[in-house]
C-alpha cells in the first residue's frame, strides 16, 4: 500500500488539497493530512477550517511514498522543517509533488534545478534552476507540478498513476466522471 503526506498550512487552496486527498484514497493510497502551523485546525484562503490528521513534527521521519504540497500562498516556502524534508526526498529520489503557488518551496528548497516545471502563472521566478515547463501537469524524474486550481483532478489522477499504476488512475478517473479529459 502506497503512503503519501500532504502538508497544510494557512491560507491552503482547498480544491488543491481536498480533491488531491479525495483521488489518491479512492485508489487506495494512504494520505496523511499533515499541519505546518502547530495547531490541529488548519483555515484555507477561503476561510475553509480542516482538522489535520497529523503534526509535522509528529510525521517528519516517517517514509511516505510521496510529499504533495497544495498551492493557495507562497508561506508553504518559508516553513524550515518541510525545506530540509523536500531536500532529502529529493536526494533520494522519493516523489516529490506541488501544484499553483507551491512549486515556490520546490525551488527554495534547490529540488527544481535541472527540470522542467510549472505553477501557477505569473509565479515563475519562484521556480529557481528550472526551466518552464509547457505541460499543466508537467512531470519530471521524481518531481510532478501543476498549474493551478482548474487542473487539480488532473495532477491528482496524474500522482495517483505515478503511485498505483495507469490501471488504477484510469479507474478512479471513470469513477470520478473525467475519462474526457485525463487520458494517458
Amino acid at each position: 500500500m502506497k503512503t503519501a503526506a500532504i502538508f497544510l498550512i494557512d491560507g491552503f487552496e482547498e480544491t488543491e488539497a481536498l480533491t488531491t486527498v479525495d483521488i489518491l484514497r479512492r485508489g487506495g493510497v494512504v494520505v496523511t493530512i499533515v499541519s505546518l502551523t502547530g495547531n490541529q485546525e488548519v483555515t484555507s484562503k477561503n476561510k475553509i477550517r480542516v482538522r489535520t490528521e497529523a503534526m509535522f513534527d509528529s510525521v517528519k521521519d516517517e517514509k511516505f511514498d510521496m510529499l504533495i504540497l497544495p498551492g493557495g500562498t507562497l508561506e508553504i516556502a518559508n516553513h524550515e522543517g518541510l525545506q530540509e524534508l523536500l531536500k532529502k526526498y529529493n536526494a533520494e529520489g522519493k516523489y516529490i509533488a506541488a501544484i499553483c503557488a507551491a512549486p515556490a518551496a520546490l525551488g527554495k528548497a534547490g529540488v527544481l534545478a535541472g527540470r522542467k516545471a510549472v505553477c501557477y502563472p505569473g509565479l515563475e521566478h519562484h521556480l529557481k534552476g528550472a526551466s518552464k515547463g509547457s505541460e499543466i501537469v508537467e512531470t519530471d524524474g521524481h518531481i510532478t507540478t501543476a498549474k493551478g486550481p482548474a487542473v487539480t483532478p488532473i495532477f491528482a489522477l496524474k500522482l495517483l498513476e505515478i503511485l498505483e499504476g495507469k490501471a488504477m488512475a484510469n479507474e478512479v478517473a471513470e469513477g470520478f466522471l473525467i475519462p474526457l479529459v485525463y487520458k494517458n
